[in-house]
């Protein structure tokens, strides 16, 4: 509960930030797109959505603790979104994703921006971006408690 520095308050809205355009940007596919999410994407949403609360409650009360589930919830955000990437460009990982239940597989490419850059990568990006982040916050929250 010590003062967090304006660097850590920053850092704090701009992980925020990536969570909030992160969610907007899944919706948007869904819901504007016509693009049905298979059972990976679900489970990317089910670890990225609660992460715009988590780090949204956390900037609010300016308190970096109640911000660690998103620090595990983004790790595990990106080894499943590097492994429904895999199953999207790696062809001895193709037949895996037409395996997932539901609807659509999930080695269906509804984007394919530059030939690489796909909703699992987008979403992986972000995940990562999460995490290098709440990483920086840690880091700064220290140093801002050596400090004094």
């Amino acid at each position: 509960m010590g003062k967090m520095s304006k660097k850590a308050e920053n850092l704090l809205m701009l992980i925020w930030a990536q969570a909030f355009i992160a969610m907007t940007g899944s919706l948007f596919y869904s819901e504007v797109m016509g693009y049905i999410p298979c059972e990976l994407c679900w489970y990317q949403r089910i670890l990225m959505y609660p992460l715009v609360v988590i780090y949204g409650f956390a900037a609010i009360k300016k308190e970096i603790n109640i911000a660690l589930p998103g620090l595990i919830l983004s790790g595990i955000g990106m080894l499943v979104s590097a492994y429904h990437y895999l199953i999207q460009k790696v062809p001895a990982f193709q037949e895996i994703g037409g395996s997932c239940v539901g609807g659509v597989p999930c080695n269906v490419v509804y984007v394919n921006y530059f030939g690489f850059v796909t909703i699992p990568f987008l979403a992986g990006v972000a995940f990562i971006v999460i995490f290098i982040l709440h990483l920086l916050l840690l880091s700064e929250q220290r140093k801002n408690r050596e400090g004094k």
